[in-house]
């Protein structure tokens, strides 16, 4: 807003027929023109999204309304004096206020008829069969940035955010254009299915086509992002992409792991575990070059493997709990259960478990110790110790 006042004083004075009569000053000087600071407004929701939220917010709100009526009709406020005059004049033409209240109380079974309807149609369309979207809108909105129609389509039709329209997936699309933010949103919807995925719908024909695809979806992600060097995304997709797989792959290189260590040194324990995420999801990941938030979440993969391999074989002489799967590759989860096992039961495998693995029990423990390090240098330390060291 600015303040143009003085410029209206001196229009109408110029168009003032009598030159003669003496012009109105203006009564204070004109305030100093502020200085132009345009600002955008945030992004209001769409046209869908607000008529999805009225029909569902209205007829509570009507409802509401009527019930405050109907409390006020049956609570009336004590009249006043000029009521109370036409109360007891007999010749008053104005209806008395309990008719009045008579007349609105006959209304309101109406009209709390009419908000039951509304509530009852509201909940009908929403149970009504929501038709998917056709693959160029979920592009559409990719290209757009409009994140509340892809979360409608992740709640509604997940499905539709994984298939693949011609050469390209939802995924790609924003990759290509650039969209980070869009990859991000989608990458997250990826996440919260699988997190949120009943243990039962794992053995359902139609889950394992739909993991499938989104596993293809990443691993397709990850060569693309290698391919164009958009390498901001890819620990997230690698991580993403082993949560897919569930505990099935996870058991299965704990098993190869615990082999190795039971071998020492001969078996390359630490190689084989960094070989197995490195070459888990593509080949071109395998030889990717050096990518630091990859290189970290492999280190951290890494790490946890070989943890989950020993504790295996702790397990196979002793009474305890295993270490669970959801704490893999998630930060230092796994090192702190691991350590709490390890100080449990440290009677138990001092006595039972053999000297080879207390040694590589006692090297990841002192070599996975704090925060100082990254990961990266720790599986360095263990490579040297289990892989290239004497053994024991």
């Amino acid at each position: 807003m600015f303040n143009n006042a003085f410029f209206v004083v001196r229009i109408a004075a110029n168009e003032l027929e009598d030159e003669s009569e003496v012009r109105p000053a203006p009564s204070s000087p004109p305030r100093e023109r502020p200085r132009s600071d345009p600002c955008l407004p945030a992004r209001l929701p769409t046209s869908g999204f607000l008529q999805r939220e009225a029909e569902r917010v209205a007829p509570r709100a009507v409802e509401a309304e009527l019930e405050r009526i109907r409390k006020a009709l049956e609570t009336p406020p004590p009249p006043s004096l000029q009521e109370a005059e036409q109360k007891s004049s007999p010749s008053s033409p104005t209806a008395s206020p309990k008719a009045k209240r008579k007349s609105f109380l006959g209304v309101l079974p109406s009209a709390f008829q009419a908000a039951k309807m509304l509530r009852t149609a509201s909940q009908s369309g929403e149970h009504r069969a929501w038709k998917a979207p056709e693959p160029y809108e979920i592009l559409r909105a990719i290209e757009r940035r409009d994140i509340m129609f892809l979360m409608e389509v992740r709640d509604r039709s997940f499905v539709s955010l994984v298939q693949k329209s011609g050469d390209v997936t939802p995924l790609i699309h924003a990759m290509r254009i650039e969209h980070t933010d869009m990859a991000i949103i989608l990458l997250g919807a990826f996440s919260r299915y699988i997190n949120n995925l009943p243990d039962e719908d794992l053995e359902k024909a139609e889950t394992k086509k739909l993991l499938k695809m989104l596993r293809i979806n990443l691993k397709t992600a990850i060569d693309f992002g290698l391919q164009k060097q958009q390498k901001d995304l890819m620990a997230s997709f690698l991580q993403t992409l082993i949560m897919s797989e569930g505990d099935s792959w996870i058991a299965l290189q704990t098993a190869d792991i615990a082999v190795a260590l039971r071998q020492g040194t001969e078996g390359k324990p630490v190689h084989n575990a960094q070989a197995a995420v490195r070459s888990f999801a593509t080949k071109s990941l395998g030889q990717a070059d050096f990518i630091a938030s990859l290189e970290d979440y492999i280190a951290n993969a890494t790490a946890d493997l070989l943890m989950m391999g020993a504790w295996s074989l702790v397990l196979q002489v002793i009474q305890g709990e295993p270490l669970p799967n959801y704490y893999f590759a998630r930060d230092d989860r796994v090192y702190r259960a691991f350590v709490e096992r390890l100080d449990k039961h440290k009677d138990a495998i001092q006595l039972k478990v053999g000297r080879r693995l207390r040694w590589q029990l006692r090297v990841l423990r002192t070599q996975l110790e704090g925060r100082n390090r990254t990961f990266r240098s720790k599986v360095e330390s263990l490579a040297k110790e289990l892989d290239e060291g004497e053994g024991v």
